[in-house]
């Protein structure tokens, strides 16, 4: 017997995916003390502080990909935190925003973006961000990360394949981190960014 004809495989759009990253990420942001922006991360070239703000400009400026629009990195982070008492809340109102926008009928097919690439392709880029760089904050300031869900590390899995090769010429990902043979999904996904799954401060 066909089993996939009884239990069916669920097909994740890019918006739900994202919404499941968000559900981790924003509590992980809400609990970033104050005391803490100025603390290492797993991302060596930046604090807390400048990570947050990283995140933040992605998820700003993934809204402007999902409708087709030209993204707009600039030479400079904006900073948020410095800028905004309330950046808990903002952040949390624009993944909410982000995820919105790429769950919108049409968000990825086609293309986008300056380089023309798959429109599904650049949310999983989203993804990535809105998951590995939640749990460096996590990590960064001792919380828990609650883990990945499944189908956000399966996307993930091969978003990662495809993008590894010019990512880490550029230097986006670190060199390959090695983990045990029993490592769970997301450690060796965490590993294959070039992050040490049990790095602490």
């Amino acid at each position: 017997m066909d089993t996939n004809s009884v239990h069916p495989v669920k097909t994740y759009g890019i918006g739900e995916l994202l919404d499941l990253a968000r559900e981790r990420a924003v509590p992980v942001l809400r609990a970033v003390p104050g005391s803490a922006l100025g603390g290492p991360t797993p991302c060596s070239e930046y604090d807390v502080k400048a990570l947050v703000n990283h995140l933040f400009q992605v998820v700003v400026q993934f809204q402007r990909l999902a409708v087709k629009e030209n993204s707009d990195f600039g030479a400079e982070t904006p900073d948020l935190v410095g800028a905004d008492p309330a950046w808990r809340e903002r952040f949390a109102d624009e993944a909410q925003r982000l995820v919105s926008l790429w769950s919108a009928p049409g968000a990825e097919e086609g293309t986008t973006g300056a380089m023309d690439m798959p429109a599904r392709l650049v949310g999983s880029m989203a993804l990535l961000d809105l998951t590995v760089h939640v749990w460096d904050l996590a990590r960064a300031t001792g919380q828990e990360y609650p883990g990945a869900d499944g189908a956000v590390v399966a996307e993930l899995e091969g978003a990662v394949a495809t993008l590894e090769p010019t990512a880490r010429k550029m230097g986006v990902f670190g060199e390959p981190v090695a983990v045990a043979e029993d490592a769970e999904p997301f450690e060796r996904l965490l590993a294959r960014t070039g992050r040490d799954p049990h790095w602490t401060p």
